[in-house]
């Protein structure tokens, strides 16, 4: 990858890191208001749409803002904000709240009505979807 690539790539690299404070206000969110009148399992539910509803706006605004020179860089970028999310999953989960490894993937069981996963795979294809759809929204 060439200089002029890789300072783009680092672009998209720092507009994780608002979507880190959307996630994080989303939570704040969740726990102050329906997480009281519901289910933890619903609240996680509810809270991961109301989550991927944000972070894909936030999503079409940077990907409208700096739009990728192709829909393998679209690809690209939402395998890196997947993978930067990810890490700080686990890290966080692992490293500062001490939880065991089973714990911190109790979020990745669909069976149990998990859709955290749901959740990854849309931030995965975000870039290449609104890249796809150019400013058309």
């Amino acid at each position: 990858m060439h200089a002029k690539g890789a300072a783009t790539l680092i672009r998209y690299i720092l507009a994780w890191v608002p979507m880190l404070m959307i996630a994080v206000a989303n939570g704040a969110i969740r726990q102050a208001t329906f997480a009281k009148s519901m289910t933890e399992l619903r609240a996680h539910q509810l809270s991961t749409l109301t989550g991927s509803v944000l972070i894909g706006l936030f999503s079409w605004f940077v990907i409208r803002a700096w739009p990728p020179a192709s829909g393998d860089q679209a690809l690209l970028i939402g395998f890196i904000w997947l993978l930067l999310t990810i890490v700080f999953e686990f890290f966080m989960g692992l490293a500062l709240a001490r939880r065991p490894v089973s714990q911190v993937l109790h979020d990745y069981n669909l069976l149990a009505g998990r859709v955290w996963v749901i959740f990854l795979i849309w931030l995965a294809l975000a870039p290449w979807v609104f890249f796809r759809l150019g400013g058309d929204l």
